[in-house]
């Protein structure tokens, strides 16, 4: 119920926003569309700071983490253009769907990149296994409803992790900017990679949540 409150307080806000892209031509797809392209720019930036920066220089984890929030709203965008410019259809509501999942792929991708250039490589496979549960956490979704049984509960749906991993990539590039690298022997990158493993042990904790609860709804219905 409290994030359903939040989403709609969000929209509230974004509304008028949608209408404008509305007024001026903007579809749901073309939305979608955006948001993918943007997407793929995380994981240009991602692997632009392991090809061109240092190990010291998080910069381009702070700057990454901006543009993953700012693609994040498009993937709100998107659905309220449809449903304000009655303009939703069933191909659109898939290739949302679809874009939504290269999205994801690229983001994980550049920070595995990323990761594994510097040496990280146990946050690294944090990183792997995080993008696993995310994949699993929608799959369980999809699959579940192509049976007809409704499967969203659980922590760290789509919005859940990019706000985790924007808001996190952010403070890590702040932090860095006004403490260094390091503080009292700890690197400041763990301020992002810490999110991830928590993100990798709650995405896949949740797809077998819902794993669970298909076979508990199915077992009710005598399937």
């Amino acid at each position: 119920m409290t994030r359903d409150q939040v989403q709609k307080g969000i929209y509230v806000v974004i509304n008028p926003v949608v209408r404008g892209l509305i007024r001026i031509g903007f579809t749901p797809n073309v939305v979608t569309t955006v948001g993918f392209l943007l997407n793929a720019g995380v994981a240009v930036v991602f692997i632009f700071g392991a090809r061109e920066g240092s190990r010291g220089d998080l910069s381009y984890v702070g700057w990454a983490g901006g543009l993953v929030l700012f693609a994040g709203l498009f993937d709100m965008l998107d659905g309220q253009v449809a449903r304000l410019g009655n303009m939703s259809s069933v191909f659109g509501a898939l290739y949302d769907s679809v874009l939504d999942r290269y999205s994801e792929l690229l983001m994980f991708l550049g920070i595995c990149y990323y990761l594994v250039a510097y040496h990280y490589f146990l946050s690294s496979l944090s990183a792997f296994l995080a993008l696993i549960g995310s994949m699993m956490v929608s799959y369980t979704r999809a699959r579940s409803e192509g049976l007809g049984i409704q499967n969203r509960g659980g922590l760290m749906q789509r919005p859940e992790r990019i706000i985790l991993v924007g808001l996190s990539a952010i403070a890590c590039g702040v932090t860095a900017h006004f403490i260094g690298f390091t503080y009292k022997g700890i690197e400041t990158i763990s301020i992002f990679t810490l999110p991830l493993a928590v993100m990798a042990v709650l995405t896949n904790i949740t797809a077998i949540r819902r794993l669970l609860d298909a076979r508990e709804a199915l077992e009710k219905q005598g399937k």
